[in-house]
């Protein structure tokens, strides 16, 4: 176990934690394959790199680095692995289920969804957060008459016991 006061130091010398390297698992963000995930196999230049997505049906191709976004994600295989490889250390790592798990997949399967919605369910959306909001401003206001009226009490005990 990595101890807490080496790792906070690390993290202030090193403050990127997300490198462009072999291995690590990158979203893509534009281009034919937007919205999926693959792991960059090698670095071509400063601008493009290789890319294998064995699981989620993206070939060996080259994509340009402002497509991607690197991930926390990393997998270990040899240098220039073959798409074999590659699927075999991702499975081994579970990144489909570790990615799933993450806030960011969440955030796009939300999108996802929102994009997906009719007017009419719009319209319900709308209308159920109207009544969540009443709900909870009602709740709030209770409570906050409650805590008054606790204040008011305690402070004319402590003026009875003077």
């Amino acid at each position: 176990m990595v101890s807490k006061v080496w790792f906070s130091t690390y993290c202030m010398l090193h403050p990127f934690q997300r490198f462009v390297e072999s291995g690590r698992i990158a979203y893509v963000s534009d281009g034919q394959y937007k919205g999926k995930l693959v792991a960059i196999v090698d670095i071509i230049d400063q601008n493009r790199v290789l890319v294998d997505g064995p699981a989620s049906n993206v070939p060996r191709c080259e994509m340009r680095l402002n497509e991607l976004h690197l991930t926390k994600f990393r997998i270990r295989f040899p240098y220039t692995g073959s798409t074999r490889v590659v699927r075999k250390a991702w499975e081994a790592a579970n990144i489909n289920d570790l990615w799933k798990e993450t806030m960011w997949a969440r955030k796009v399967e939300a999108k996802k969804k929102r994009l997906e919605l009719s007017d009419f369910d719009r319209f319900k959306l709308r209308k159920a957060k109207q009544i969540r909001n009443k709900l909870r401003t009602d709740v709030f206001y209770r409570l906050k008459k409650k805590v008054k009226k606790a204040k008011t009490t305690s402070a004319s005990k402590k003026a009875e016991k003077k």
